[in-house]
């Protein structure tokens, strides 16, 4: 495996984002980064990002976590902010990503009790890791997210996203961030989102990760999604869904959610208003809100 890794000097003067990163290997020879915010001794609270963004998008969510005095962990998944990259796209398959991610907040960190937060790819990879692991889960957030297993068709928005990323000669991440926001992103912010990736070698990440999807029955991630479906009907941990008003990607998966798991019964379920796909830009001190009333509720 071919491995690349983001020169620290891209990350200066990050903006509203003062988190020192520390790091974790986590198998394969790659080096996991997260940041985190609060009393160490808070109940750990994991957010989980997706494509093609990093822990920069929870800055919000995490002041938030911390006032509440809980313990905020937001990783880089592998190829995406300040972790090692995996330069051949074809290193990166959906059970890899599951299973850097349980390297990191099981082995490296050994988390227990955590409430783990989804939105895009960190809901696939953060609902397989509760599935498969819920002695170690005390509560589960999706947010713009979903589990899908192939058996559903994905919205055709979504199919034209998935061709652009694959197909653009220069992917442009600070413009998909942008796109799929509802308010008007800061130039000093767009250019955080490009700062992990100095060239397009460094991006086969956030290139691979919308081929990885599981988009018919035969998928080869489709049976580990359908068993975590099976587990996540009938788990007995609390179950937010924190969707956001405006996401024609991930919207019509909020009321199946709602519907189809045991965890989601009796709870208050927000529906962040005026927000796009990444709702922690939109409105993260909102959704930061709602993360830390359902923890210290629950």
């Amino acid at each position: 495996m071919r491995i690349l890794r983001t020169p620290d000097d891209r990350f200066t003067d990050l903006p509203g984002f003062p988190y020192e990163p520390r790091y974790a290997e986590v198998g394969d020879g790659l080096r996991m980064a997260y940041v985190e915010a609060g009393p160490t001794g808070g109940e750990p609270v994991v957010l989980l990002h997706g494509e093609p963004s990093w822990s920069f998008l929870y800055r919000h969510v995490m002041a938030e976590l911390a006032a509440a005095g809980l313990r905020a962990i937001a990783p880089d998944l592998i190829g995406f902010g300040r972790s090692d990259k995996p330069a051949d796209l074809a290193d990166h398959t959906y059970a890899r990503h599951v299973e850097w991610t349980r390297a990191l907040l099981l082995d490296a960190l050994g988390l227990s009790g955590m409430t783990v937060v989804g939105q895009d790819w960190g809901g696939l990879i953060g609902l397989r890791l509760a599935a498969e692991h819920p002695e170690r889960v005390a509560r589960i957030v999706a947010a713009n997210t979903g589990l899908p297993t192939g058996d559903i068709p994905m919205p055709e928005v979504w199919h034209r996203f998935r061709n652009a990323v694959l197909k653009a000669p220069v992917l442009d991440v600070g413009r998909l961030v942008q796109a799929g926001c509802g308010s008007e992103l800061p130039k000093e912010v767009r250019a955080a989102y490009d700062a992990p990736f100095p060239d397009e070698s460094y991006k086969a990440g956030p290139r691979a990760m919308p081929g990885l999807v599981p988009i018919a029955p035969d998928d080869p991630a489709a049976p580990a999604n359908r068993a975590a479906w099976q587990v996540l009907t009938t788990l007995d941990r609390p179950f937010l869904v924190a969707f956001s008003d405006g996401d024609p990607i991930t919207g019509g998966m909020a009321p199946i959610l709602r519907k189809s798991l045991r965890g989601t019964a009796g709870l208050r379920h927000p529906v962040i208003k005026g927000a796009g796909h990444f709702l922690q830009e939109d409105a993260g001190p909102e959704l930061g809100r709602q993360i830390a009333l359902f923890v210290t509720s629950t």
